[in-house]
This record gives structure tokens, sequence and C-alpha cells, in this order.
């Protein structure tokens, strides 16, 4: 971590960080652990000068950013994208704690704010990570590329996340907003043809806000038969 930061802290916040994985239910290797530790001490060291994140702390990192992040990869695991791409990424949240947690989605990043990205690029870099990341808008894509999953952070209602993400997903594709509980104004307001297919609610370690994520799907054609 930042050489302000004495040994006693550093051992502190990776044991944190192994409990909160383990609460999760992740098995993640030593590996794993130190590549989300150098994740973290890399958002440190450019959020002094960049202002990446509100939060400024590591213990506030960790809880609000990486443990957050992370309670989504149980569901990602069991929706089983081959590609997903993290819209509106800023830090690189959810998609980078995504990326190093599973090893089988290709992870693609797309912000519309230039030093973001080159921050990406720096953990991809640094991390050797296999992500793609990408300045630009969401909308750019429409029609050019599909990906299995588009999940967001933090990142717009679930109306105009649909509207500006549905484009670059498949037809049996999915969007996963990761949303506070208070939705059922926000599920209300979704277009056709997109629909609810479930609310899982996350539970992340030492945070007390309740969190979930909404999976949204496409309802089928009137007259398709469902299986």
């Amino acid at each position: 971590m930042r050489a302000a930061q004495s040994a006693q802290q550093r051992v502190q916040i990776t044991e944190r960080l192994v409990a909160g994985t383990a609460e999760l239910g992740l098995s993640l290797s030593d590996t794993q652990h130190q590549q989300l530790l150098d994740y973290l001490e890399l958002l440190l060291k450019w959020n002094s000068v960049y202002n990446l994140t509100a939060l400024r702390t590591p213990e506030a990192m960790l809880d609000g950013h990486l443990l957050d992040s992370l309670a989504v990869v149980p569901l990602v695991r069991e929706l089983g994208p081959a590609s997903l791409i993290d819209v509106g990424s800023g830090a690189g949240l959810p998609g980078i704690p995504i990326a190093i947690a599973l090893a089988g989605p290709r992870v693609t990043l797309i912000d519309a704010v230039q030093k973001k990205v080159a921050f990406l690029n720096q953990v991809k870099s640094s991390l050797g990570l296999s992500i793609d990341a990408i300045h630009g808008r969401i909308e750019d894509l429409a029609g050019q590329t599909r990906f299995d999953t588009a999940i967001s952070r933090a990142f717009a209602s679930l109306s105009k996340f649909a509207g500006l993400a549905g484009g670059i997903v498949g037809q049996g594709g999915r969007l996963v907003a990761m949303k506070a509980n208070d939705i059922d104004a926000e599920i209300e307001e979704l277009p056709p043809p997109w629909r609810v297919e479930r609310v899982a609610s996350l539970k992340v370690p030492q945070v007390s806000t309740n969190r979930c994520a909404v999976v949204l799907s496409r309802s089928a054609p009137s007259g398709t038969p469902s299986h």
C-alpha cells in the first residue's frame, strides 16, 4: 500500500479483504487477493491526483468499492456470460474486481472520461489482466458489438440503462444493474421489451446499506412459446 501506511495497517487491510471475500462465499487464491490489493493501491495513488472516487481511505475503498463490487460475482458466475461490459466503469467498478475474481468472461470497461480510461489501462498493465478499456459512450457501440451481459454500478436509472445498453447486448443477453433497494418506481418505468428477470439481494460485508442487483432480459415476442 502507500508508504504512509504502516506494516500493521497493510496486514489489517489484507485480513479485512480475505475475511470479506470469504463472507461473500468467494474462494479466491492468494494471487487473486494480491491483485485486488494491488488494484486498491493503484486506486489510492491515482485518486490523490485525479479524484477518481470520493472515498479516500483504504478501508472505505475496500468496503465501499471492492467488496461491494465483489458481492455481484456469484450472480455473474451463475449467469455465465462469455463476454461482459461494464458500462460507465469509472475507476473500474465493478468490472475489474469481476475480472480478477472470475476467469470465465471477457471483460470490457467503457467510460466517457479520458483520465479514468487511462487509469483502467494502467491497472490492466500493472496487474496483467485480460480486459479491454474503451474511451467513449455506450451509445457509440450500438449495433457494432454484441455482449452477453452489460453491467452497471451507480450509473443510471433502469430505463436509461436499458435504453443505452440494450443495443449492445445480444437477443438472449441480460442487463445487470447494481442498485440500492428502492427500485419500485424505476421498474415501473422500464421500456418494452425489457422486463425484470430477478432481483438479487447483495449483502456487502461491513456495509449496512441494503443493496441489490436487478437482472433485466427481453420479453419473448408475442406468440413465442415459453420453455
